[in-house]
């Protein structure tokens, strides 16, 4: 046989069919499988039970026992609502917020509540901004109330300097 002629071993093959010798193989027959070819991992963790517009099923495992679904398709858990009144534990005895002193004991009341899950990040970051311009509003009246006090104060000073009259005038 001719290495370089592919048709020669279809030749072989052709006249060893009609002659008996090697069964036919047909193109569209598939390989048949065994017990061994099923993977032990897809048939020991179960799916998730979502189905797509199209009827395919996920192929993720199941996180959540229960419902049976998995991460992406699992209920999400429910925000704490912001509509709750938390004043009295945030502002607490502070009446006003006239110190640096007053916002930093709110922020650290508003720190609390942030890590017990009773503020929303989103609600917390709102409140620090808005505390964040309080602070910004008290370096503005204390900047001016120096300058006003400054300028409520004339100065006169008396001792001017006097001009030298002993060198003699240039002559032009």
């Amino acid at each position: 046989m001719d290495a370089r002629n592919p048709f020669a071993f279809n030749r072989f093959r052709t006249l060893s069919i009609a002659m008996g010798c090697i069964p036919p193989i047909s193109p569209f027959e598939e390989p048949k499988m065994n017990d061994q070819s099923i993977k032990p991992s897809s048939s020991e963790r179960p799916r998730c039970r979502h189905y797509t517009d199209q009827g395919r099923r996920c192929l993720l495992p199941v996180v959540d026992g229960p419902s049976g679904f998995c991460f992406r398709h699992a209920k999400p858990q429910p925000a704490p609502p912001d509509s709750v009144d938390l004043s009295a534990e945030l502002i607490g005895e502070l009446s006003e917020f006239e110190s640096a002193l007053s916002i930093n004991k709110f922020l650290t009341n508003l720190l609390a509540l942030v890590t017990k899950g009773r503020v929303s990040p989103r609600r917390a970051s709102v409140l620090a901004y808005i505390t964040d311009q309080l602070l910004h509003s008290h370096r503005a009246i204390d900047y001016d109330d120096q300058r006003h006090s400054e300028d409520d104060k004339v100065t006169i000073i008396m001792d001017g300097p006097r001009p030298i009259r002993s060198d003699p005038p240039e002559a032009k």
